[in-house]
């Protein structure tokens, strides 16, 4: 049985950790590093991504984090974790891995009024996927290495690099486990 961690400093933790019982995963918190150390995968879940950078540099989560992620641990960031495992944002200055060849524009599809819900295809799925976007960010530039799994409006919104996965939606809202699974494949 895979043991896959949610990063749990600050953000929507427990639907991640739900998910990932209902796919029969061993699934734990992870708020130290040493708690790395017994991971398969991680999933760095959507929140407010400034909070959840600086509580990792407060843990002394971020040098392990990128040491495990660049050890080639499948990593999986949604909406705030997808920030956090960018290269660089467009405005603003934030603690980020780095790992994820990406520049990312934070709340790229408005506030939290303007949140939203909308079937998108992703590459490698039969079906669209039922996609939740609140105050979501989408990137900008990719890397040579990043592959473009998923877009709306020519504004990636889904990508891979390597054993790196990043949404800018929220899947564990939804109860498809569909996305999950591919972070599972990565194992």
């Amino acid at each position: 049985m895979s043991r896959v961690g949610v990063l749990a400093l600050q953000g929507d933790v427990r639907e991640h950790l739900e998910l990932l019982d209902a796919l029969d995963v061993d699934a734990v918190a992870v708020k130290t590093p040493d708690r790395l150390e017994t991971l398969d995968a991680l999933i760095i879940p959507g929140g407010e991504s400034t909070t959840i950078g600086k509580l990792a540099v407060r843990f002394g989560m971020l040098e392990p984090l990128r040491s495990k992620i660049s050890m080639g641990m499948p990593v999986y960031g949604t909406c705030a974790g997808m920030i956090l495992l960018a290269g660089a944002v467009t405005k603003g200055d934030q603690p980020l891995i780095g790992a994820l060849d990406v520049v990312v524009k934070r709340n790229a599809f408005g506030r939290q009024n303007e949140s939203f819900e909308a079937d998108i295809d992703v590459e490698g799925l039969a079906a669209p996927f039922p996609a939740v976007f609140i105050r979501a960010p989408w990137i900008e530039k990719v890397g040579s290495e990043v592959e473009v799994l998923a877009d709306i409006d020519e504004h990636p919104v889904m990508v891979r690099q390597g054993q790196i996965l990043a949404t800018s939606f929220h899947p564990e809202l939804t109860g498809d486990r569909r996305i999950h699974q591919m972070l599972l494949e990565l194992i």
